[in-house]
């Protein structure tokens, strides 16, 4: 399912060989370092960067036995250097070499995701100039109320979609955080000048202060940031799913040529699409939980956060990659129904022109109580008698003794609500 709409490297961000190549880097970025410094000899960091590599099956093979993945690894790695590999980790901790290559796997990731954004704000700024001059009924409490564009859903989406795009921006600055500080944060036994010079070759920026790990409140940031895309992307599936529904029908997901909706009944077309969309959200909000429990370790130092962040980073970032895909694509072949619209618009007999009519009265001196009872006695009995909500207006008596005929009629003109759907869209910089 994932595979037709995930990029592909998003899933290789996440392999043990991507890994392992990543951590090499980080380890390779410190021995140079360390040469530059003058702590080890640059001809010991020419042959470490010619020879060093490592194989993934080798590193479980090794791993099954030590019970420890970067013990394993370095292992792995100094069978291909040989004596030089003494050079290689020289005064680190193992998080010194996690949490660096960790910042940098999750910027690729945030990365791609902040192009599917901006992939997501251009389908999403196409729909709303197509459909601006759309007229549907707005709903408020799911009742309807009064006629809207079609549009300002999308513009709606739009604007929050852009909130998204920074969220994501800044996540990944607040990630993008390096250490080489040693056992428990001190230096101790590496020159501080040693994180600075790798965390500038791999454009990070050194932590403030680390204690051995970087804490994880930046990278709970991430994962939130993550959970609120994906909150952002249910609340445009819920939409699409109700206005899907058999009794509204003013939208729906595309249905391909040979497609079946259920194994039962052949009628049946349904919005699967959005209701994966809103499934996977409740994962995004879910991991993002995860990494908030992540925030607290002993003693500021421990690994329970190691495990937890194997499944919620790889999980998170290849979800939304596929999420943010999808509904692209179905909202770029959205079925779109305008004489749907009108026909649900015009369900309750012309109810949803009810304030037009209060504030004409209210224009004319008659004072918002009284007019507000004129108009909602009309209202209830056009609910109760099932009759044309302009004709009870054009026969109250009361009513038609402050208005014209013409100003009635004017209040049930379709298209007064948009009068303004340009300059929220000049808001929004869509126009």
């Amino acid at each position: 399912m994932i595979s037709r709409y995930t990029r592909p490297e998003m899933a290789a961000i996440w392999t043990d060989e991507n890994k392992y190549r990543t951590w090499l880097k980080v380890e390779i970025a410190v021995c140079e370092a360390q040469a530059e410094l003058g702590y080890v000899p640059q001809e010991a960091v020419g042959n470490i960067k010619n020879t060093a590599d490592f194989s993934a099956e080798r590193i479980a093979e090794i791993e099954e036995q030590v019970k420890h993945d970067v013990i394993a690894f370095l292992t792995n790695v100094a069978e291909h250097v040989g004596p030089d590999s003494r050079f290689i980790h020289l005064g680190m901790t193992s998080s010194d070499l996690l949490d660096t290559a960790l910042a940098l796997q999750m910027r690729e990731a945030g990365n791609i995701i902040v192009r599917d954004l901006e992939k997501m704000r251009q389908v999403l700024k196409d729909a709303a100039i197509k459909y601006k001059d759309t007229v549907c009924v707005g709903r408020s409490h799911g009742i309807h109320a009064e006629p809207t564009s079609f549009g300002l859903k999308f513009a709606l989406w739009y604007d929050e979609m852009g909130r998204n795009l920074v969220r994501m921006k800044t996540a990944i600055n607040s990630i993008s955080v390096g250490m080489i500080s040693g056992a428990v944060g001190t230096y101790a036994f590496v020159d501080p000048k040693v994180e600075e010079l790798v965390c500038k070759s791999l454009s990070l920026r050194p932590a403030s202060i680390s204690t051995q790990v970087i804490q994880r409140d930046v990278h709970a940031e991430y994962l939130t940031a993550l959970a609120l895309i994906g909150c952002t992307l249910e609340k445009i599936a819920v939409e699409i799913r109700h206005l899907q529904r058999t009794e509204v029908l003013e939208a729906e997901e595309p249905f391909s040529e040979g497609q079946k909706g259920s194994s039962a009944m052949p009628h049946k077309r349904n919005p699967i699409g959005s209701e994966n969309i809103s499934g996977l959200a409740r994962l995004l909000r879910t991991n993002s939980l995860a990494a908030m429990e992540n925030v607290a370790l002993w003693h500021e130092r421990d690994i329970s956060h190691s495990s937890v962040e194997r499944i919620i980073l790889p999980d998170s970032t290849i979800l939304e990659d596929y999420m943010l895909n999808r509904l692209a694509k179905i909202l770029e072949n959205l079925v779109v129904y305008p004489e749907n619209m009108l026909r649900n618009l015009n369900l309750t007999k012309g109810l949803v022109y009810s304030q037009p009519l209060l504030l004409a009265l209210i224009n004319k001196g008659v004072t918002r109580e009284v007019a507000y009872k004129w108009v909602q006695s009309g209202a209830m009995k056009c609910w109760k008698e099932k009759r044309d909500f302009k004709d009870i207006v054009l026969s109250d008596t009361r009513i038609m003794k402050v208005l014209e005929q013409d100003e009635v009629e004017n209040c049930f003109d379709e298209t007064r609500g948009l009068a303004h759907v340009g300059f929220i869209y000049k808001k929004l910089g869509i126009l």
